[in-house]
Formats: C-alpha cells, structure tokens, sequence
C-alpha cells in the first residue's frame, strides 16, 4: 500500500493526479498507524516550511516520520523538511538529513523564486533515476534549496548549485516538481514506486 501524507501541503492534489495516471493503488492519511504500515510513503510539500512542520506538529506526524523504515519519497518542501533547520521561518524541521536549507539571493540574473524547467545532472545511480537521462528536464518552483552535501544523488543550477534530490537510507527527496514534470516525472515516480525496501 501507497500512502501519501495528508498534512495540507499545497501540491496534494497535482501529487495525486500523478499518481491515478500511473493508476497507482494509493491512500491519503495523516493516520500514524496506516503512514507506519505503508509499503511506500510519498512526503508531498508547497509552502511555508515553518507552517508545514507546525501541521505535522498538530497532527503529531514528526516523531511518525522520523522513523519511518520504507521507502519515503519528499517532494519540494517535504524533501526541505527532511533536513534539520531551514532559514525559511528559522524553522527546525525534522532532522533526518544534516544541514540547513537557505534561501536564493535574488540578482539582476536570478529572479527569486526559481520556476521553471531545469537540468538535472545525475551525480549517481540510484534507482530513483532509472531510465532517465543525465540532464534531462524537470520542473522547479522554490526560492529555498537544499546545498549539495553528501547525499546529494543529482544537482541543478540557479546562480548557485544546489542538491536536486538527495538520498540518505530510505529518505528519499526531490526539489523538483515530478508531478509537473510531464514524462520524466511520471518516470521517476514510477521508479520510486517499484523500490525494494
């Protein structure tokens, strides 16, 4: 069974989408015991980081979360509130992945938020990005990012080059938008979706 975190993220329903296009078996829920027994967890994110873990709070999901043993997918934010602080709101999120998401300084060249289609270079090969080209296209809407650290398993550039998903055991991330990322997307959510534990 498929679970997709129910916590009010803003892509939710495009999430979804994605998934009945793959006529993919899912739920949505914010039940601990049904996100704890899942075969896979999709972690779906738009929005405030600081309001996001304020909803996870309320729906006492951190602790749930955190221990988490299959697969998890976060998309955009929920790949952000993986990581243990964030510089949006000086929130402290959810600590499985170390380091501190930051903010894009906006430029003459860089418009803040970054939207749009992107490269994505592959930086490994996880099964995440099977059957998927090194530097294909996926679609992006952020103005925070993740820096390139150890679990970094493909990057992107906007005037600074950041971590476009990551990979640390079972946590998986991706700060591009694969539910809008036309063929690729459907691809990678795919390929999540077939992980072994």
């Amino acid at each position: 069974m498929i679970v997709m975190i129910d916590y009010d993220a803003g892509n939710t329903c495009s999430v979804m989408n994605a998934l009945d296009r793959l006529e993919a078996d899912y739920i949505l829920s914010s039940d601990p015991a049904e996100i704890q027994s899942a075969d896979k967890v999709i972690f779906p994110g738009v929005g405030h980081a600081g309001a996001a873990m304020e909803a996870l709070k309320r729906k006492g999901l951190v602790d749930v979360i955190k221990g988490l043993k299959q697969p998890v997918l976060g998309i955009c934010v929920g790949m952000q509130l993986m990581v243990e602080q964030s510089e949006e709101g000086d929130t402290n999120c959810l600590g499985v992945v170390p380091g501190v998401v930051k903010r894009f300084e906006h430029s003459e060249d860089h418009n803040v938020p970054h939207i749009g289609w992107n490269t994505t270079m592959k930086k490994s090969d996880d099964p995440l990005f099977e059957n998927i080209e090194d530097q294909s296209y996926f679609y992006y809407v952020h103005s925070y990012y993740m820096p390139e650290n150890e679990y970094c398993i493909a990057s992107s550039h906007y005037d600074v080059t950041f971590a476009a998903a990551i990979r640390k055991d079972n946590f998986w991330g991706i700060q591009f938008h694969a539910e809008k990322s036309s063929k690729l997307g459907a691809q990678l959510i795919s390929n999540f979706l077939k992980i072994n534990d």
